[in-house]
């Protein structure tokens, strides 16, 4: 296989085992960098496979049911695979305060759906960066933190 196939597997494996439905926070170990960024314009940062494991526990406590899926054919060139996604879930568990526009009460009951697309940059068969460009508007509405006119 060619690099830009080995580089779309292991995106695969990522977008499937630690967004997807069920999250396996042990692929972080496998496939993250020891210093990644994780970055979304919902969030802040995140560096590092501690950092990540601890961001993504702290969603999917808050959002039982999160879950990511591709929409399109990953795109690879280079040491960059770009892919789009779509997702979300509901909250329902404890309060949540990782948004960067605001926190949620436990158990709002609020859901939201939106889509995005993700440039990873991988070295040496691991991933180093993951640079979201998200819907957090559609997001952010859909759980009351902002309001359209």
């Amino acid at each position: 296989m060619s690099k830009e196939e080995d580089n779309k597997a292991i995106v695969g494996r990522w977008f499937t085992r630690f967004w997807g439905e069920q999250c396996d926070l042990g692929v972080v170990d496998e496939i993250a960098a020891p210093d990644m960024l994780l970055k979304y314009s919902l969030h802040e940062p995140r560096r590092g496979r501690d950092d990540i494991k601890a961001f993504m526990t702290g969603f999917r406590a808050a959002f039982p049911d999160l879950n990511f899926w591709g929409v399109a054919d990953l795109i690879a060139e280079g040491d960059y695979v770009v892919g789009q996604w779509e997702g979300g879930g509901t909250h329902t568990g404890p309060a949540f305060g990782d948004f960067l526009a605001g926190s949620l009460p436990a158990a709002s009951g609020r859901a939201m759906r939106f889509t995005g697309t993700t440039v990873l940059r991988l070295k040496d068969g691991r991933i180093v960066e993951e640079l979201g460009l998200d819907d957090g508007v559609t997001a952010l509405t859909q759980l009351g933190l902002i309001r359209t006119v």
